[in-house]
Order: C-alpha cells, then structure tokens, then sequence
C-alpha cells in the first residue's frame, strides 16, 4: 500500500507566505468541467473524523468535504486554503496564521479561529494515526476571529507541510459538538457526503457544495470514491468503466496500457519490511541487531522486484529517498542478497534454530507472490512466518496500534525531519513500541534546530545508522503506476501515490 503524501519539508518552511492563485483544473491543462469522475481506491475509509484522517490514499475521502488550512499544489509547493498569510518569529517557534473570513461550513456556521483552534487540538490530543506530527505544538491560541497563533515547544521543518495534509482539515465545530462527525462529516470543502448515494465499504457520492468559495476547485459536479482492495478488481473496473482512474500494480500495467489507457509513472515510495519490535516485546529475536540484520540479507531483492514488481522499480536498502539530503547511494547495497551470511547471524545471535513471526495480510490486495516469496526467504533462515489474514480497514490500524512485531509496507520517502516523525522519533506514527536511543535522538535533534549544513550531515548519519543497526529491511523504490480513461485527466503530486482530487479534469 502506498501512502505517500508530503513533500520535502526544507524547501518548503518559508519565513512568510502571501495569499496567491488557488486554479484548479489547470494542473491538468484542460478547461472542462462537469460529470462525474469515479476513483477506484486502494483503501477504505473507517471515520470522517478529521481528528482521524490519515495521508495517502486517505486523503481522497476527506478533501472533498474539508478544506485544509493550506494546499499542496502538485509540485509540492504550499498555496493559500482556508489560511491566506502565514509567518513565523525569527526562531521559528511561533507560527501566525490568517484567515478568509468568507468561508462557512455546509452547516451554515462560520469558520473563525475558534473553529481552528478546536481541530488541531482535537487532532495532537486524540488517538489518530496522525496525531504524532503536531506533537511539538504547545498551544493554539486565538488571537482574533481571523487570527490564530500556534507556539511551538521547539521548531519544526514539517508544519506548514503538516498543515497542508491531513493534520489541516477544518470541521464545523457545531458538528463535532453533535457526535456524528465520524459518519455525518461536515467541513467548507468543494463538495459534501451526499448519504443516500454511499454505501460504506463500497462507494462514497460526494456532491458539489452550493456557495463554495472557490468554484475553481470544484471541477465536477459529482466525485465518486469507490474502494477496491483487490489489485485485480481495480483492474476490471477501470477497463469496464466503473471507475476513471485507477492506481494499478505492475502486474496489471501490461492490460491497461494495451487497452489505451492513459498511463502515468512516478516514483515516491520504499517498500518493504518495517521491524517494529525493535525492543523485542512482542518476538525478542528482534531486538538483537543480528537478527534484524539476517532478515535483510534473507532477501531477495531483486527476485522479488522481478516477480512482484515486474522491474518497476529499483532495489534499496535505505529508507531514505535520492532526493533528500540524507540518501547515500552507497547503502542501496548495505544487504546483498546472502543467506549462508544471514544464517551465520542467526547462529552468533543464538538463534540458529530459528523462531517465528506473525505478520498481517490483506486477501486479494497483497501478492500472493510477495508473502510466498518472503516466507520462502525467511523460512531459508529458520524464521518462521504467520500470515494473518485481516480486514483492509484494520491494515494501517493494526499497525499504528502495536498489534504486530513486523509488517510488509509501502512508504513514501519524506524529507529527513518527515520520515523521521514518521518511523524513527520515539512517537513516530510507525514506532507503535516507541523503540529509540541516544545516538537517534541527538541526530534527529539536530536536524530539527541544526544548521542546514549540520542537519544535512546530521539526515545522512541517521540514514547510515538506522541502516547499519537494521531497524528496516526495505526491499525496492516501486514505479507508481497510474491509469486514467480517455475522458479524464490528471497531474501526479509530489510524493504522494495518488493525485489530490484537485487534479483531476475531464480532457475536452
């Protein structure tokens, strides 16, 4: 699963930001509007809580009802949304925010500072998957109705970015006060739920909102998300026309291209092995760096890219990607395929009879050439796997909750201070064991409050000794692979495995 969302935080922490063009079919280069344009979505939503919302694949189901506080144009670059200024002190740990005071929620009340205030602690305070990445906010404040202040325990590269995902969704207050906001959202967006056409698990309507603030961002009249966890169904229902736009695996890339689809290429994640039970909790093998190490030469990398990933991607043994400061081209060979190495680390660790792991599957979403080909590579060693056949909606969940000692994923490659919050920092969304050290915790220190220079080095240090001390085994960097219909058109956005809605316009 790819959930791939935020773009390099450095480039992107500005002093100060003006209000600018917001366009919406634009990015696409076509004028069109109208019609319906049906998703075919790799996950299904569990709440429409925005206290709940998640990047990635996620993000399709709330950015049709919540207007965020700022916007990511496809490049990455952050525009105004329901903020129109921001600015920071000099140090950068508070953060002013201004805001249109022309939007209201679909429930007729009004956005206002208050309302702000309500969501971003709502959403650092509760138990979302992304609850982690406001950690370093101390307090939200409201200045005045078109005013709000967020102080911050220390400075952090990714807020802005931050506040352009997930975390910036507004909700009608009104609605959250009423206890239904998980199945009844209601927030300013271009569109809301239209209930009687939504069937949870199988389809989401969303409608035009009447009076929205900007029409340009309201290309269709209608937008349809439809989960699809099955890699083959979301195959036929781009090739029946259930749906526009599918995001497909380089297993069914070959159909769709040859039945004319548009296809669209692009690179944002790692996939492979995340090792949460670094401190052995749960599989005490674990927390040896022996073990963690035997399982990333246990791998083969390139077999799997080639039957699984059909070549579309390139092998990697970081967790870093090439356009951040911290990849080092160097640790993309860290672990060449070696079992007789790997079952010599085993021996020294004291566990050449080896052991067994439970890990989570999803039927009909993972490969089954994937799972077979890890178990046979682990098997190899003596490790023994447990496939545990879940529910999608319980995948992320189960994860984020400290259910398994390890997990095949998908993530995207953030900037050093992103993908450290993200599964390094003791509080990272994928730490669910809040597994750290002091060596992690003063580089990761660094990059936050060092000088460019110093948390250059700093990212590139983290990456070498995450890599060296085994917390992952990463396998390859895929292709995303997208296919749009001949009526619909899109622009990729910037590490993220899918494109915003706003991206979307029918071609002419």
């Amino acid at each position: 699963m790819a959930l791939a969302a935020i773009v390099t935080a450095a480039a992107l922490v500005l002093t100060g930001c003006s209000a600018g063009g917001s366009g919406g079919s634009a990015s696409t280069g076509t004028t069109a509007k109208g019609g319906t344009l049906t998703i075919g979505a790799l996950a299904d939503v569990k709440s429409f809580d925005p206290a709940q919302a998640h990047i990635g694949h996620y993000l399709q189901y709330d950015q049709p009802v919540y207007d965020s506080l700022l916007r990511r144009k496809p490049d990455g670059t952050l525009v105004p949304m329901l903020a129109t200024k921001w600015e920071y002190n000099a140090d950068k740990t508070v953060l002013t925010l201004t805001l249109r005071d022309d939007v209201k929620f679909s429930d007729g009340t009004k956005l206002d500072a208050a309302a702000v205030k309500v969501n971003l602690d709502r959403f650092r305070t509760g138990n979302g998957p992304d609850a982690s990445t406001l950690a370093q906010i101390k307090s939200v404040d409201v200045k005045s109705p078109t005013s709000v202040v967020i102080t911050l325990k220390a400075a952090d590269p990714a807020m802005l970015d931050y506040l352009g995902n997930a975390d910036g969704f507004i909700a009608s207050p009104k609605a959250i006060d009423g206890g239904k906001i998980a199945t009844d959202p209601v927030g300013s967006g271009p569109y809301t739920l239209d209930k009687s056409g939504t069937v949870a698990g199988s389809s989401y309507t969303f409608v035009k909102s009447k009076n929205y603030w900007d029409p340009s961002l309201q290309v269709y009249d209608k937008i349809v998300v439809k989960p699809i966890l099955d890699t083959t169904a979301m195959l036929n229902a781009l090739l029946s026309g259930q749906v526009n736009v599918a995001l497909l695996t380089a297993k069914t890339e070959a159909q769709a291209k040859s039945a004319g689809f548009t296809e669209y290429k692009y690179g944002t994640d790692w996939q492979g092995l995340l090792i949460f039970d670094r401190d052995g909790k749960m599989v005490p093998a674990l927390k040896d760096v022996k073990v963690r190490q035997a399982i990333n030469y246990a791998i083969d990398k390139k077999t799997l890219l080639t039957q699984v990933g059909k070549g579309f991607g390139t092998v990697t043994n970081q967790v870093f990607g090439p356009t951040t400061t911290a990849y080092d081209k160097s640790l993309d060979n860290s672990y060449p395929y070696d079992p007789a190495k790997a079952k010599s680390l085993m021996a020294d660790a004291g566990y050449a009879k080896g052991f067994s792991v439970s890990m989570p599957t999803v039927s009909g979403f993972f490969d089954p050439a994937l799972t077979a080909g890890i178990s046979q590579n682990l098997a190899d060693i003596g490790i023994k796997v447990n496939w545990v056949n879940i529910a999608g909606a319980d995948f992320i969940s189960g994860m984020v909750q400290g259910k398994w000692p390890m997990s095949w994923f998908s993530l995207f490659q953030g900037s050093p201070w992103v993908a450290a919050n993200q599964i390094i920092t003791p509080n990272a969304t994928y730490n669910p064991f809040h597994t750290t050290d002091a060596k992690v915790e003063s580089l990761v220190t660094t990059i936050q409050t060092g000088s460019d220079a110093d948390a250059a080095k700093a990212a590139k240090d983290l990456n070498s000794y995450v890599t060296q001390q085994a917390w992952f085994a990463p396998f390859y960097r895929p292709d995303q692979i997208l296919f749009t219909d001949k009526n619909t058109a899109t622009t990729p956005q910037a590490q993220q495995a899918i494109p915003s809605i706003y991206s979307y316009a029918p071609k002419k």
